[in-house]
């Protein structure tokens, strides 16, 4: 994917801002040539806004986006992921395990979650960053009770783990 958004806009920065911003935020380009979060529409002005660059940068963004049916099929299926409960996650009492992974992160999504379930603890949301979008890429796993902070040693030992945090 990120090939193919790099190749056709190598010239143009602020595209790939864009580009990169709407994958982020799941915002999809629909046949009216509007840009969508789920069935809300995004205004040109908020989406530069959150991208950091002007309108303008928006308008040719989405004219690329509409002409050429490679990034057309890839933006126009684009859908929001859903409410990430790390930040409510204190208030409504589940616990939060945050994992920065290094370069050599294969298979720890199923190594950190074989290790929790072992413990008979319940997971209700696991989000990986994207690690081409991302220097350090968190995994963050949202847990239906808190987690002592025992298991921070034993999430260490996981192969490409470089800092855990729980809370």
């Amino acid at each position: 994917m990120w090939e193919i958004i790099e190749e056709k806009f190598k010239k143009y920065p602020a595209r790939i801002r864009v580009a990169e911003k709407m994958i982020e935020l799941g915002l999809s380009v629909h046949e009216n040539g509007k840009v969508y979060c789920g069935n809300l529409k995004i205004s040109d002005k908020a989406l530069a806004t959150a991208a950091g660059v002007d309108r303008r940068a928006i308008k040719s963004t989405i004219k690329i986006i509409e002409e050429d049916p490679e990034l057309f099929d890839l933006f126009n299926n684009i859908m929001p992921a859903g409410t990430l409960l790390k930040n409510i996650a204190k208030i409504v009492d589940l616990g939060v395990i945050e994992i920065e992974v290094g370069s050599d992160n294969e298979g720890i999504l199923a190594a950190t979650t074989d290790l929790i379930s072992k413990k008979g603890i319940n997971i209700r949301q696991a989000y990986a960053e994207d690690s081409q979008m991302q220097e350090t890429p968190i995994l963050t796993i949202i847990t239906e009770n808190p987690i002592n902070g025992d298991l921070i040693s034993e999430f260490l030992k996981i192969k490409g783990i470089n800092r855990v945090s729980i809370y």
